[in-house]
Parts: structure tokens; C-alpha cells; sequence
């Protein structure tokens, strides 16, 4: 499961360091290539919210290995894609796997192991995940230098081959669990705490991608990097999101909602450090590693929010962070895509503070709330 954790973010946010070459090959601006996260986020909401009602009655273990396989067919078809259209077909396609999987990476991970191990089981689980921000982004960069942005993208296929035949032979039978109806998701959004959290939610991961999806042509156009030297920036950024991901887990024993208030804040900051600073690369690579260290680590301080809040819905829950997040995420990168196309970075990178600042307020308010029952 960490393993397809893995391959899945690989996957996914593979764009993010090809966006110049896919532009340049496919004919078409840095914006709309930026948009091959957005389809992929859209097609997750859709999948996360309804996954359980459609696939109701089907084996887990069959289902998992189901979005596997799919996975492989998106990343051979978004290599050989031979226009646009195509292309985002492949990334709707790895949008149907990550909110099946992620919707029901929880539940499987509860069903392996006993329930004492539940909590290091989903750690593990995660691994797979801030692996993924470490090795993709400058990974992707690296071998778009070498073998070009198809070849890369190709790279993540054997790696979702093994991911396929290692749960074929690994994981147990698991038949579904037909009392998790699809609508307990959006009953879950009648209570204010849920709510008003979630909202806070959406603006994070909403101001996160809005900038991050653009950082390679704003490093290229800004500060002028070459390929090398963008690949180190961006494994910088993977190196502290992986080290944050380590350290957060003390920080929230007591203390999640300053966490999830303080973050953001300092993301905001980070995203006008980049206005400011952002032609100087060794300012811009030090502002971005410190982004990554608290991007990364973020989600974390949420499910773990989850937890305590929907201690007994915490499936439901789940599936509907999934939704959340991916939504906010199509959202960013979308409206992130559409002012660097027609403004400029700047526009982009204004509007991802102005989005983490107002998480950070909803976060606070969400703690109100809480003190306020």
C-alpha cells in the first residue's frame, strides 16, 4: 500500500516539474499544462464521493487492484499521448485512481493490521506519500532533461506494475463492508465543527497549489534556472517536506490547532517572500525549502484534526477530506493557471497568500467553535 502511495503521487504531481517541456510539445500555453492537475483533482472529487456507492459489493482487494491496473493504463497513455486531448484524458483517468484509493487507504489499512498497530500502519502507509515528495518533482525534472517529459512520466509505469503484482500476492481477501453508505459524506457537512473545518481545509490546499504547480516556470522565468539546478531546488523542497513530516507529529500531541493557524501564516509570508525575493535563486531556493518543509507536513496536522473530531465516522470523514482536498486542489491550480497566463506570477503567487491567510483565520474560527460546545 505505501509503495502505491508512492507511485500514485509520482503520478500525480508529476506536472508540476514538466510543465514547460509539455507545453512546448503539446502546443499549448504553461496555464493549460498546468491544468493536467486540475482534470486529475476533478475526476478524484467525483470518484472519492461516489467509489463506495457505485462499487458497492465489490471485493476491496479486487477494487484496489482494479485502480492499480488503471494507473498503468494512464501513465502509458499520457506518455504516448499524441495532443491535448489525449493527454488529459490519461490524467482523468490517474484522477478515478487517486480518490479510490486515498478514499479507501484507512479503511484497508485498519483491516490489515490489528488495531494497536492501526496508527503506525497508516504512518507507513503515508511514507509511500512524502517518499513521493522527495523523489518526483526533482526526479520528473531530472529525466525530462534526459529522456524528455514522456519518458519520465513513462518511469512511474513499471513502478505501478510491481505496486499491482505485489498486492496481487500480498493482500487478503476483503470483502465489502456494505453499512458505509456514500451519503454519511455529505451528512457529515450538517454539523458546524465539520464544516467550518473543512472550508479551512479547501483554502489551504487551495493557496498550496496555486503557487506550487507554478514554481518551475516561475523559477525559470524569474530566476532563470537551468534544468540541474532546478532539479536541486526542487528535491530541497521534498528533502524538508519529508523531514517536516518526521518532526510535525510532536507538534500536534498538544497542540493542532495552533499548527494548523501558524502554517499557513507562514506560507503566506513565504508566497510574498517569493514576490519580493524571488529573481535572487539562493533567496528563492530558501524561501521554497522552507515552503516545502510546511507544505508537506500540513496535511498531516488535518487527518490528524479528522481523527479527533469524527472519531467514530472517521470513513466517512475520510472520504470526504479526499473530496475537499482534491477539489482545492483542481481549484488552485486552475485559477493559479489562468492569472499566470493572463497576469503574471504575480497574480498567482498574491493569490496564494490571500488563500493561506484566510485558512488561517477558519482554522481559528473552527477552534472557537470548538471551545464555544
Amino acid at each position: 500500500m505505501s509503495l502505491g502511495a508512492f507511485a500514485l503521487v509520482a503520478s500525480e504531481f508529476m506536472p508540476v516539474s514538466l510543465l514547460t517541456p509539455i507545453a512546448a510539445d503539446l502546443h499549448i500555453s504553461e496555464g493549460q499544462a498546468g491544468q493536467a492537475i486540475s482534470v486529475s483533482g476533478a475526476f478524484a472529487v467525483m470518484t472519492s464521493l461516489f467509489i463506495a456507492s457505485v462499487a458497492k459489493g465489490v471485493n476491496r482487494k479486487s477494487l484496489l487492484l482494479a485502480l492499480i491496473a488503471m494507473m498503468i493504463v494512464s501513465g502509458t497513455v499520457v506518455s504516448l499521448a499524441p495532443n491535448y486531448l489525449v493527454f488529459m484524458v490519461g490524467r482523468a483517468m490517474i484522477g478515478v485512481v487517486i480518490g479510490g484509493f486515498w478514499s479507501m487507504s484507512a479503511a484497508t489499512a485498519m483491516r490489515l493490521v490489528e488495531e494497536h498497530h492501526v496508527p503506525r500502519a497508516l504512518a507507513i502507509l503515508n511514507g509511500g506519500n512524502a517518499l513521493a515528495t522527495v523523489i518526483a518533482a526533482p526526479a520528473g525534472s531530472f529525466l525530462g532533461g534526459l529522456i524528455g517529459w514522456r519518458g519520465a512520466f513513462f518511469c512511474v509505469v513499471p513502478v505501478a506494475v510491481v505496486v499491482f503484482f505485489w498486492q496481487l500476492f500480498s493482500l487478503p481477501s476483503m470483502a465489502s463492508e456494505r453499512h458505509r453508505q456514500s451519503a454519511s459524506v455529505f451528512a457529515l457537512l450538517t454539523r458546524p465543527i465539520v464544516r467550518m473545518g473543512m472550508i479551512a481545509v479547501s483554502l489551504f490546499f487551495m493557496g498550496q497549489f496555486t503557487l506550487f504547480t507554478y514554481v518551475r516556470p516561475f523559477l525559470e522565468a524569474v530566476a532563470h534556472v537551468d534544468v540541474a539546478t532546478l532539479s536541486l531546488v526542487l528535491l530541497s523542497m521534498g528533502v524538508a517536506g519529508f523531514i517536516g513530516t518526521a518532526l510535525i507529529g510532536g507538534a500536534l500531541k498538544n497542540s493542532v490547532y495552533p499548527t494548523l493557524i501558524v502554517i499557513p501564516v507562514l506560507m503566506a509570508f513565504l508566497a510574498v517572500g517569493l514576490l519580493i525575493w524571488g529573481k535572487w535563486i539562493i533567496v528563492s531556493a530558501m524561501i521554497l525549502t522552507a515552503w516545502g518543509l510546511f507544505a508537506t507536513s500540513a496535511p498531516v496536522g488535518w487527518w490528524t484534526w479528522l481523527a479527533r473530531t469524527l472519531p467514530q465516522d472517521a470513513e466517512a470523514g475520510g472520504g470526504l477530506m479526499v473530496a475537499v482536498v482534491q477539489l482545492a486542489i483542481t481549484l488552485g491550480a486552475t485559477c493559479g493557471g489562468v492569472l499566470f497566463d493572463r497576469i503574471g506570477y504575480q497574480a498567482t503567487f498574491s493569490a496564494s497568500a490571500v488563500a493561506l491567510i484566510m485558512a488561517a483565520f477558519l482554522a481559528f474560527r473552527t477552534r472557537q467553535l470548538v471551545r464555544s460546545l
